[in-house]
């Protein structure tokens, strides 16, 4: 067994994990970045795209919303089920009417896209999410996230987002560790440097979109709600029980499309209570432009009318509102949602591009870019470095780099891997095949060694 100091065998060994990661994984985080980059820069293309449907042209008294309504359902048929409305409340601005399809996905709607003055029905097409993107954006959201496969593809992102961390923090340890080297000016070195600076500037969105990215993952997700929850940092929703029980929700229900396998009769809607409801939303304080007015699925439910506007400042207050008294029952306010509420909620939407407008999409863009260029240009380091044939030499395998790691570093590693392991399960697989794949790699170079002892 090779012996080296504890140093250069922490450095061994965050080398080997550096270069896995980046080998393994980078081209999923680079695909993760690349995507992200096209759905943050292309909201002034789907606003130009739509121009037709998001625009009204008549100017005037907005008509009542249930007239909005009776056209939206004429266009849409009488066997789709009333799932909310977003007023066009800003001049130039459509109403969209949103139906539950069951030909759609989870998180889809129906909207049909309606003149508020002039009640001419402007577009009809699906829209996805709180976000209410069309079309061209959610075919983008869904390769960022899925690659297009469902569920099953949701592993590719999750996967980047539970090791792009690692690879940031590995980098910068790494860098700490191979100070002396630094002294010597060599060909790697002057190549090294782009990577750095870029690793060093990219550090904080990089573990930033980490941890909102794990909060939408498909596995790592649920542990992650299972903290807050404990911690008491769950954003705060409005009860809707007209019963006034407490009622548990999931704030990302519509994200993973769990609302789409709720069973609950159909309810009968009323077109004129969407009027009446907003009404008294905006007496209780409820003052966006930006809203949705959500009636209930069950007879013993609240309407709810919702604050969607993202951006700064925020504006998500809810309330519950008894369609039978148009008393508000309940109500949430941003500014008495607790701070890691507030900052999830800030985090998301700066993850979306969203929170500082134009800015927040210029920035994103550029982190986007410079985080394809700083994978891009590790790959080419390792090419230009790859030996020229196969190594024998064992302490190249992370197995023997752990191995040559003081008693304790063994015991700290080992337990670190798994509590994450654990907590970040698609982390917890492919750590687990990284080691399978090493450990054969470190068996056929011993045995290469081997063989090459027993000759001589």
């Amino acid at each position: 067994m090779t012996t080296c100091t504890p140093r250069a065998a922490w450095g061994n060994l965050l080398r080997r994990l550096h270069f896995y990661i980046g080998l393994f994984v980078g081209p999923f985080i680079f695909f993760a970045a690349l995507t992200g980059t096209l759905y943050v820069a292309t909201p002034q293309l789907e606003n130009a795209l739509y121009h037709h449907a998001l625009h009204a042209d008549a100017v005037g008294e907005a008509q009542p919303l249930a007239a909005q309504i009776a056209v939206a359902e004429k266009v849409a048929g009488s066997d789709l089920r009333l799932h909310a409305v977003r007023p066009g409340l800003e001049k130039g601005e459509t109403t969209r009417v949103m139906f539950a399809d069951p030909a759609l996905g989870p998180s889809e709607h129906r909207a049909i896209f309606i003149d508020p003055v002039s009640l001419e029905e402007r577009g009809d097409m699906t829209v996805y999410g709180t976000s209410g993107i069309l079309p061209l954006r959610q075919t983008i959201d869904y390769l960022h996230t899925s690659l297009m496969l469902g569920n099953p593809g949701r592993l590719y992102s999750e996967l980047a987002a539970s090791w792009m961390w690692v690879a940031a923090l590995g980098g910068i340890a790494l860098w700490f560790f191979t100070r002396p080297k630094r002294r010597i000016n060599n060909r790697f070195q002057n190549r090294r440097r782009l990577h750095v600076i870029l690793g060093w500037t990219l550090l904080g969105g990089m573990l930033l979109f980490s941890a909102t990215g794990l909060t939408w993952s498909q596995w790592a997700g649920g542990n992650v709600d299972k903290l807050r929850a404990e911690m008491n940092w769950l954003t705060p929703q409005v009860n809707t029980q007209l019963s006034g029980a407490p009622e548990t929700m999931d704030e990302h229900a519509e994200h993973h499309g769990h609302h789409a396998g709720m069973t609950m009769p159909e309810m009968p809607v009323e077109p004129s209570l969407f009027d009446s409801v907003l009404q008294a939303a905006r007496q209780a304080g409820i003052d966006a432009n930006k809203l949705e007015i959500r009636p209930p699925g069950m007879a013993d439910r609240a309407w709810t009318v919702t604050e969607i506007d993202r951006g700064w400042p925020t504006q998500v207050d809810a309330v519950a509102v008894d369609p039978h008294s148009l008393k508000v029952l309940d109500s949430t306010r941003f500014m008495d949602f607790p701070l890691m509420a507030k900052l999830t909620r800030w985090g998301v939407d700066f993850h979306m591009g969203i929170l500082f407008g134009l800015a927040n999409q210029l920035l994103l863009i550029a982190f986007g870019i410079a985080l394809c260029v700083l994978i891009i240009w590790g790959y080419r380091m390792w090419w230009m470095r790859r030996p020229a044939k196969s190594s024998a030499d064992p302490v190249q395998t992370l197995y023997q780099s752990w191995m040559a790691l003081p008693l304790w570093g063994r015991g700290v590693t080992l337990v670190t891997g798994v509590l994450l392991g654990l907590a970040l399960p698609v982390m917890g697989v492919s750590l687990a095949l990284f080691i399978v794949i090493d450990w054969l790699r470190w068996r056929a170079a011993s045995g290469v060694s081997l063989a090459g002892t027993s000759v001589k």
